[in-house]
């Protein structure tokens, strides 16, 4: 099946070798991934920020292990923002999690490995209902991969993003007595990831976005300024690529709304 192109096509999100080594910083303030030192892994990075996802997972495949983090970003992006279909974007994020668990066995101390497995787990949970795949047992995964993401990368911003999504989600379907006691979700400490992933990364729109979603959850009409002005400065936030492109416009679209 054809992957849907990148709707955002622009030339400031094409990099070269040169250009994203001096980017790279900026680019992955949020997961601290390092600078790749193979060429090939070099040219899928550059095929993931100028949004052509599918390349990307090719040529981060066709590396092996190495490659993982490339490809496993590049597929999570394209599935949370440009697959349609539900069976397909489900299957997609099996197929991290499958992968990441490969990878914590030959990288055990590669960050990549466990966040990607944990962001794979919650978006899969999200797509069949959070309370059945507490049931299933993946609440526990995407916790213990989470907590070995931020023990290994503690300035991993995009893993307290994760965090602060997970105590979100059981909440707001299990509530505070039963999330707590069961799953060691609280409100305040997911409110306190979020503010620590903007801590972090101040210029990340998934940061911004994802706290006024979950503080709508959680505290609905009372936070409803909050909520709004962080929309706000998530849709304001300048895309230096793709995924932040997709992310701005994702911002936008929860304004309209």
């Amino acid at each position: 099946m054809a992957w849907t192109q990148f709707p955002y096509p622009d030339d400031a999100y094409v990099y070269t070798p040169l250009s994203l080594e001096a980017a790279w910083k900026r680019l992955h303030t949020g997961d601290v991934e390092l600078f790749p030192q193979q060429d090939r892994l070099v040219q899928a990075w550059i095929a993931f920020h100028a949004g052509d996802f599918e390349r990307a997972v090719k040529l981060g495949l066709a590396a092996g292990v190495p490659g993982y983090a490339v490809a496993h970003k590049a597929t999570c992006v394209y599935a949370t923002h440009l697959e349609t279909d539900e069976e397909r974007r489900l299957a997609l994020y099996e197929e991290v999690a499958e992968r990441c668990e490969r990878q914590q066995q030959e990288q055990p101390d590669n960050p990549a490995g466990f966040y990607w497995h944990a962001y794979s787990l919650g978006r899969y949970a999200l797509g069949i209902s959070v309370v059945k795949a507490l049931a299933q047992g993946l609440g526990a995964k995407v916790r213990n991969s989470l907590n070995r993401t931020v023990t290994l990368a503690p300035l991993h911003a995009e893993a307290h993003v994760a965090f602060g999504i997970y105590h979100t989600e059981i909440i707001d379907k299990v509530g505070g007595m039963i999330g707590g006691l069961t799953y060691g979700a609280s409100k305040d400490d997911g409110y306190q990831h979020f503010k620590t992933a903007l801590a972090l990364n101040p210029t990340s729109a998934l940061a911004h976005s994802e706290y006024g979603r979950a503080l709508n959850m959680l505290d609905g009409k009372k936070k409803l300024a909050e909520v709004l002005a962080l929309y706000g400065q998530a849709a304001d936030c300048v895309a230096l690529d793709a995924k932040e492109r997709l992310e701005v416009e994702a911002a936008i679209d929860e304004l309209k709304d």
